[in-house]
């Protein structure tokens, strides 16, 4: 098997008003027409999909399973907007990018991400 590419990252919610309040509020994502609904509405971001299911008991929300990371082009101007917005976060700043780890409304985590530029990734020898 080789596989080509992510089709979707897919992150469940149990209100998918609630939901789309915080990722096209407080996340600024502008939602697929085509693909919005009751049950599930997709954000094309770059070449890839972030997609919001409500689904009931069959996915259910945790903030111990898989995360979606969310590159920004100024991880500071981002923190700013999450301060705005008074969403609380946790940073944390690896060899090769920083980063602010936050929830959504049902706990699920998310990270806003920002790869650090060649220059001042530290290089482990």
């Amino acid at each position: 098997m080789k596989i080509n590419d992510i089709a979707f990252v897919g992150i469940p919610v149990t209100d998918m008003k609630r939901a789309r309040a915080f990722y096209e509020g407080a996340l600024g994502l502008q939602p697929d027409p085509e693909m919005t609904g009751e049950h599930w509405t997709e954000y094309s971001i770059g070449e890839g999909t972030l997609a919001l299911a409500c689904v009931g008991e069959q996915w259910r929300p945790s903030n111990q399973g898989t995360s979606a990371a969310l590159e920004v082009k100024n991880l500071e101007d981002a923190i700013t907007c999450l301060e705005e917005r008074k969403i609380s976060y946790d940073k944390v700043d690896s060899p090769v990018c920083r980063m602010a780890i936050i929830e959504d409304p049902d706990g699920n985590k998310l990270t806003i991400h920002k790869l650090k530029s060649e220059n001042e990734k530290e290089i482990c020898k």
